[in-house]
């Protein structure tokens, strides 16, 4: 993931756990913030200690940024059609997430932003 797509202050994370709302995932769990002070979109990855071992919390971290990679240029494009304000994201790991694939992981994340409404919706009508 670039640099500027991260989130990395403390601060900022602390915000966004207290003020954001959260959507949950067997593997994964999202909390998402507007945020009125940028117009993109900023992403930190967490795993807290019931992730399992340093291994695992790692591996953890490495197939969520990943996973979440390739969709910003979607979530990007949401935003600057809405004409929104920027958004600031936590992925936080469950345990499960450790033996979880990469296609699964990339699925609970698309779910997890259409439940956000950050990623456009698939239209479902024919034509």
């Amino acid at each position: 993931m670039q640099r500027r797509f991260r989130l990395s202050r403390s601060e900022d994370f602390k915000r966004v756990r207290r003020t954001g709302k959260s959507y949950a995932h067997p593997l994964v769990v999202l909390v998402a913030q507007a945020s009125e002070s940028h117009k993109q979109i900023r992403i930190g990855v967490a795993a807290g200690k019931t992730s399992g071992t340093a291994v695992h919390r790692n591996r953890a971290k490495r197939l969520l940024r990943e996973a979440i990679r390739p969709l910003i240029p979607s979530m990007t494009l949401r935003l600057a059609q809405d004409n929104t304000s920027g958004w600031d994201l936590i992925l936080i790991a469950r345990p499960a997430l450790a033996g979880a694939t990469l296609t699964d992981t990339r699925s609970a994340l698309t779910n997890l932003l259409k439940r956000a409404n950050l990623l456009p919706a698939v239209d479902e009508s024919p034509g």
